[in-house]
């Protein structure tokens, strides 16, 4: 069953650019902006995260912490922050567990050809561990401006 607006949201533990373990339980009393997306160095990411880097001051106003997440490696992510200035960690679901707990790793098409691949989605997690508000229509240029609204 998809994740639902009032669930709680899955409890998860991964590792991050650095290899260093983050769970969603790290951040309780926290509004958690978590956003799974295809592939680290790809426009539309690149486009997404430069979007929430060059609004992270906002977002940070705005009480949030802010983790993308992606089936990339550690590797993967740690030339992606380094080459877009990120500043905010990337958790690596190699084995696609996270994205497995939130639904967010689907069958795609393209041209005709089926494929798994991953669902760009962000959930907003409030305080208490709540899913707030789930945007699966992201707009990779506009994104803050979705989560701020």
């Amino acid at each position: 069953m998809a994740l639902q607006v009032g669930d709680k949201a899955p409890s998860f533990e991964g590792r991050d650019q650095n290899g260093k373990p983050i769970k969603l339980t790290d951040f309780k009393g926290k509004k958690v902006v978590l956003y799974f997306y295809p592939k680290d160095n790809t426009p539309g990411c690149t486009a997404q995260a430069c979007d929430l880097r060059d609004n992270y001051a906002a977002l940070q106003k705005a009480g949030y912490v802010i983790l993308g997440i992606s089936s990339d490696d550690e590797k993967s992510h740690q030339k992606f922050i380094e080459k877009q200035n990120l500043p905010f960690p990337l958790i690596a679901d190699t084995d696609l567990k996270i994205h497995e707990q939130f639904g967010t790793w689907v069958e795609k098409s393209m041209y005709g050809r089926k494929y798994m691949g991953t669902a760009r989605t962000t959930f907003i997690i409030d305080e208490n561990g709540q899913i707030a508000e789930i945007i699966d229509k992201v707009k990779t240029k506009e994104h803050t401006a979705q989560i701020l609204k």
